[in-house]
């Protein structure tokens, strides 16, 4: 394959199912680039992009229901291979004329997978008894005209079928979560065994083909990028760079929401490091004033990325030919921000770069990383030869520290919160941890409670630690630190810094919260 052609693309229906992220990131462990769309994509629209296999996803519906989510029927008289998971079994078999009969009582978790057809491709390397992971309601009572049972357990007869000659399958257990032992061993049967796809999705073409495609889009026209010193925008920075070299302008504004000291260090680093021509704009004041008094945290975003915008448009009008606007845009922010994968599916944030943007704004944006998950977009940034500070730099919320402090956000709270920040992620950085927490910091909390500090009494605000293990932030569960490790965080914050005086740690998973407390 040369490194600029498009790859062969897995197209992921979305029925609404809350691992419909996970499948893509199985999908492209497996080298094999895949997206996600809404599940009742007309067939003409995917058959113009030649799919080289389809999966239909699980999904929180029934497929009994009269308004039961549909695809398009001429999908599965395409000849292009299908995989359907749980929801997506269950439509399989009811499109093709199976029985289905709904549960008195929903399967949920574990289960023991027997392999009935050990010869199916599907299970090529699959031991005869295995670890699955089960959720759902409906059950298939026998397998569509053409198709066989493949596998079963003990509460499901038909636990997933195949029709070898179709290139079709389903599997009513999950083979994306990490509770099915021989999960991405299915997986990659399907993609490569069964669809017979090569492991062709790279880092390196990609590179080649976004530097390309940047240049299509961008010609000769001039190119501002907003930098916000998180391994995104330093990314999508380079990127744009390697492909239009001068034309690039990056403007980095100091919005007073950042942690302590890096104003200063980020601006070195892409000036220094980086060597990339970079536009300082101090606008702490300005950032302060939309803020003040706003609660919502959605507001607070929405807010940040329209005063983000308008300071791009007043920089770009001083440098002439400015028509691009370059934005770190990553696949997760698409998916949480809109969901385009499903109506059924719920919005879960607004991001400054894909739902706060307003409609009359006069760049044309330049989202080179828009199809990338954050694990994949350092691996880009390996590629590149970005310096390991860089690349390797923990993930920072767009709106900064706005949406870490919950509540109003004044100048007094922010230094607040900086202070115990800082403290945060020196010990959790001093600590030979293993693994590394992928993301840690402090929220300063809304909330004030009655302590002793010396012989007075105090009221003070309560700060929450953060600190989760995750691949992309999709998902993520709570990082074990040690208790020696914690009892320093939470003394050093106390004594160290004005008006707090408890400390609390956040146990929780993302699902079911998410990774920021906003």
């Amino acid at each position: 394959m040369k490194s600029t052609d498009v790859p062969a693309t897995v197209f992921i229906l979305d029925f609404g199912a809350q691992y419909s992220q996970l499948i893509a990131r199985r999908t492209r462990e497996a080298h094999v680039y895949c997206e996600i769309v809404p599940h009742d994509t007309p067939w003409e629209a995917l058959a113009a992009r030649s799919p080289a296999a389809i999966i239909l996803t699980g999904g929180p519906e029934s497929v009994l229901v009269p308004d039961a989510p549909e695809m398009d029927p001429a999908l599965l008289s395409s000849g292009v291979p299908v995989l359907g998971i749980c929801y997506g079994m269950q439509l399989l078999a009811r499109d093709l004329k199976a029985p289905l009969v709904k549960l008195e009582r929903r399967e949920y978790g574990p289960a023991e997978l027997r392999v009935e057809r050990p010869e199916s491709p599907l299970f090529a390397g699959v031991s005869a008894r295995s670890r699955v992971w089960m959720s759902h309601g409906d059950s298939v009572l026998e397998p569509p005209p053409g198709f066989t049972a493949i596998a079963s357990t003990d509460r499901c007869n038909i636990a997933a079928i195949g029709d070898d000659a179709r290139r079709i399958y389903g599997t009513q257990f999950h083979p994306e979560v990490v509770q099915t032992q021989y999960g991405k061993q299915i997986l990659d049967n399907f993609l490569h065994r069964i669809a017979q796809i090569g492991d062709q999705w790279r880092m390196e073409s990609f590179v080649d083909r976004a530097i390309a495609d940047i240049r299509a889009q961008v010609g000769g026209a001039k190119v501002i990028c907003a930098l916000s010193g998180g391994v995104d925008s330093a990314v999508a920075a380079t990127l744009v760079s390697r492909a239009v070299g001068e034309q690039l302008s990056c403007i980095f504004v100091d919005n007073g929401l950042l942690r302590k000291n890096e104003a200063r260090s980020v601006v070195e680093a892409f000036k220094d490091v980086m060597h990339l021509n970079v536009i300082a704009v101090d606008a702490r004041e300005r950032f302060l004033e939309r803020l003040a008094g706003v609660i919502d945290p959605e507001e607070k975003r929405i807010r940040i990325g329209h005063e983000f915008i308008t300071i791009f448009e007043e920089q770009a009008a001083k440098i002439p030919d400015v028509k691009f606007l370059v934005q770190g845009t990553l696949y997760p922010d698409v998916i949480e921000s809109k969901t385009p994968q499903s109506k059924a599916g719920h919005k879960i944030k607004s991001h400054h770069n894909v739902g706060g943007l307003p409609e009359g704004m006069l760049l044309e944006l330049v989202e080179p990383l828009r199809s990338l998950f954050k694990d994949e977009v350092r691996a880009v940034g390996r590629v590149l030869g970005l310096p390991p500070q860089i690349v390797e730099r923990q993930p920072f919320p767009g709106p900064g520290l706005a949406v870490r402090v919950l509540g109003a956000v004044s100048e007094e709270r922010l230094t607040t919160l900086r202070e115990a920040d800082a403290i945060v992620r020196d010990e959790i950085e001093g600590e030979p941890l293993h693994p590394k927490p992928w993301q840690y910091f402090a929220v300063l909390t809304p909330l004030l409670s009655v302590g002793v500090m010396g012989d007075g009494r105090t009221y003070a605000n309560l700060v929450a630690v953060r600190a989760i293990t995750s691949e992309d932030g999709m998902t993520a569960d709570w990082a074990r630190l040690p208790q020696s490790l914690l009892e320093r965080i939470s003394s050093r914050i106390v004594n160290e810094v004005p008006g707090v005086n408890r400390v609390a740690y956040d146990i929780t998973s993302k699902p079911p919260s998410t990774v920021e407390w906003e």
